[in-house]
């Protein structure tokens, strides 16, 4: 089963409506996981960084956003991973990879077998593209 780890904007992506098309591709992401077609992978940092965007910058109310994640969490296919190999860390942050969440992502992707990182940040696929490391095509 293929396994996808997504970080933060994707997840953004998939609540607002800052992008109908990159939300319609997470959307469907999403679905796959749901009917168990694929592991979507999410760090626990990608929450943490979650929670914090959308109240500081798009001012959504603390419980509404409790609301969203219960509900991602009791999706069919997420998993969360609440630890990483900080010393893989250390080699990717700072110098390969410059945002400390991105790089946990990135060592969560290295140490998961046959997993990509499912994200829109073209700066961030570039990076991860000179380290080896797969990323998922929309």
């Amino acid at each position: 089963m293929k396994k996808l780890i997504i970080d933060t904007n994707a997840l953004i992506s998939f609540v607002t409506d800052r992008n109908p098309v990159q939300q319609d591709k997470i959307a469907a992401l999403f679905d796959n996981a749901a009917r168990l077609k694929v592991r979507v992978l999410c760090p626990q940092n990608v929450l943490t960084e979650f929670v914090y965007v959308m109240d500081a910058v798009y001012g959504i109310d603390k419980a509404e956003i409790r609301d969203i994640i219960r509900d991602f969490i009791n999706l069919p296919g997420i998993e969360f991973i609440d630890h990483f190999n900080l010393k893989t860390l250390f080699e990717l942050w700072p110098e390969n990879i410059p945002d400390y969440g991105d790089a946990i992502v990135a060592v969560v992707c290295r140490n998961t077998k046959g997993a990509s990182v499912a994200t829109f940040d073209r700066k961030f696929k570039v990076k991860l593209k000179k380290l080896g490391l797969a990323v998922f095509s929309f």
